[in-house]
């Protein structure tokens, strides 16, 4: 694995798009360690302006006066449309970078704390997905007969079935979806095309000569799959993964903005959804939602450069 990454190094897409993933991850691991404000904490005004310059230059108080005019106006337009009455707080003296959402929370501290959930769905999505692909690829590759059949024909099932369908029925069922749940039903629906993927690259490993001798030494199959074959298809995993983990970000950012994503917790699709319901593009609250696209822009534009790297340096026929 050591020798793998080196050598993934050596691509200057990868480099990159991992120095970018990088850096989202410093943003999410220390920003809460220097500022400890609860990203749904609903302290200020509603669609308040991002302020800084403002702020910085001590004309708030004036700011602030028609900010609040300004927000209680919107808010009795947008609540009315919901059959509601505003109870709109006043614009606070508070400094809010990206301003804050409809909920008056700040949008920088709420797109930090989302990023970190997507994040986090996305790696244990990824993760489940390429475990059960890998193992499944490598069991019916190198089986054959029977077993091959059975894997492939589940494997075909869930490839001709909308994985998108299956994500929004099961999402439905489920009474109570934290992010790990999320992420667990995004990865069991997300495997098919990896298994299919490594079943065929085994297939072709599975009568190379030191697979036979392993066999003719009388080792076990899982330590032929382990040991002989699994090696040469890790560059590949390695790919899988990446891609595994980039799909479950839009996953949930689709599914949080259809109302079917993690609940009581802050991610970039759920950001997306309340933005949306809440009519911020056309009162002109581009803070809102423009931030959330840009890191899900970001996440999935490195992650897919890193892919791209990778598939540079070990597939041959790109390689040569």
């Amino acid at each position: 694995m050591g020798h793998l990454l080196k050598t993934a190094f050596k691509s200057g897409k990868f480099r990159f798009g991992f120095i970018t993933i990088s850096c989202i991850l410093l943003l999410v691991i220390f920003f809460p360690l220097f500022n400890h404000t609860d990203p749904l904490a609903m302290d200020g005004g509603m669609f308040e302006k991002p302020n800084l310059f403002e702020y910085l230059g001590g004309d708030k108080q004036a700011s602030d006066q028609d900010q609040a005019a300004s927000d209680t106006a919107v808010a009795d337009d947008i609540m009315a449309q919901f059959g509601l009455s505003s109870v709109q707080k006043a614009a606070s003296n508070k400094l809010y970078i990206l301003g804050t959402d409809n909920f008056g929370r700040d949008t920088l501290v709420e797109l930090v704390a989302g990023t970190r959930t997507s994040l986090l769905i996305g790696i244990l999505a990824g993760t489940i997905a390429t475990l059960i692909g890998l193992t499944v690829g490598l069991v019916a590759g190198y089986t054959g007969g029977m077993v091959d059949n059975i894997l492939s024909t589940i494997t075909n099932i869930f490839i001709v079935i909308p994985s998108f369908v299956i994500l929004v029925l099961i999402s439905v069922s489920v009474s109570s979806r934290n992010f790990v749940t999320t992420a667990f039903v995004i990865g069991i629906t997300s495997w098919p095309w990896t298994a299919r993927s490594v079943r065929a690259q085994t297939t072709s490993l599975r009568n190379r000569d030191h697979v036979n001798l392993s066999k003719l030494s009388g080792h076990s199959m899982p330590r032929i799959i382990v040991r002989d074959i699994l090696p040469y298809v890790a560059s590949y995993v390695m790919m899988a993964f990446i891609l595994q983990c980039a799909s479950g970000i839009l996953t949930e950012a689709s599914l949080s903005m259809l109302g079917l994503g993690p609940q009581n917790v802050a991610s970039l699709g759920l950001m997306m959804n309340w933005a949306s319901t809440f009519s911020a593009l056309p009162v002109g609250a581009w803070w809102a939602f423009i931030p959330v696209v840009i890191m899900i822009a970001l996440i999935t534009f490195s992650l897919n450069l890193m892919n791209s790297g990778l598939d540079q340096i070990f597939n041959p026929q790109i390689r040569s």
